[in-house]
């Protein structure tokens, strides 16, 4: 269990293989659309594509021209992928529709300084698990987040069971979809934010530093933490105390903690 303790998170029970494993949830018909038409449909509209499946051995050059164009990632699988997706006449190709429209990071941050409030903003690093993508944004709108940024590649598909998870709450909260992390807390930093990291790779606490002012939390994947490249990138880390006898928190659960921190600061600095 130790590469699962990056920064003191660790899978949900129900992740674990046991007894009481219990099967991924089947995919609802509405999160994705197969054949070559109506890929190139949903391509060709204003809805928001996460992926695209590809029948290993086929080519399909409209939709790889579309698919790269509008920067949705393209996985090669083989038909046996494709079959457990569906059983219909899915010619090789399958498009998975995100239950949103993706916000730009621009006019997220353009935005967050208009709104009268100090601004928060949370990136989440490689995080695939969608009930916990779905609590954690259930999280951040309580908590008045400004936007949740995700990468292109290596995060939760934000389908049906997100929404449910997260209470509609992703109905509410801006989602910024961005090619690299790392750009994404650039720009940040460049428009004001102060960026840090919870990590149990540092000795400081999260709350012995300062998070009044426009704050980007990072969060790191429960099996990897958050990459090299976003820690040197981060203006500070901090780490969450384990006190008991369990070593690690749950993903969206730690941050929960970073996010009730900062306001409890913001709200005693008002005071």
């Amino acid at each position: 269990m130790e590469n699962r303790k990056r920064f003191g998170v660790k899978q949900d029970s129900f992740q674990q293989k046991s007894r009481f494993h219990k099967p991924a949830p089947k995919q609802n018909p509405d999160d994705f659309v197969f054949g070559v038409q109506s890929v190139l449909e949903v391509l060709n509209s204003e809805k928001d594509v996460e992926k695209i499946l590809i029948q290993k051995g086929f080519s399909h050059d409209e939709v790889e021209t579309l698919a790269r164009e509008k920067n949705i990632g393209i996985q090669r699988v083989p038909v046996e992928r494709l079959n457990k997706v569906t059983g219909k006449n899915h010619q090789g190709v399958i498009a998975y529709v995100s239950a949103i429209n993706y916000a730009s990071l621009s006019n997220v941050i353009a935005s967050a300084f208009e709104t009268g409030r100090t601004p928060i903003v949370l990136l989440l690093d490689r995080i695939t698990d969608v009930r916990n993508f779905g609590a954690i944004a259930r999280t951040s709108e309580a908590s008045a987040v400004n936007a949740i940024i995700i990468p292109t590649k290596g995060a939760a598909q934000i389908n049906s069971d997100a929404m449910k998870t997260s209470s509609g709450a992703l109905t509410h909260i801006p989602v910024c979809r961005v090619n690299e992390l790392t750009a994404a807390v650039q720009e940040l930093q460049d428009s004001g934010f102060t960026v840090i990291g919870c990590t149990e790779k540092t000795k400081d606490t999260y709350f012995r530093h300062d998070l009044t002012g426009p704050l980007a939390i990072v969060m790191g994947s429960e099996e990897d933490g958050i990459s090299d490249e976003l820690i040197e990138k981060c203006d500070m880390l901090g780490k969450i105390p384990m006190l008991g006898k369990v070593g690690s928190l749950n993903v969206s659960v730690a941050c929960g903690v970073l996010l009730y921190e900062t306001n409890r600061q913001r709200m005693s600095s008002a005071e």
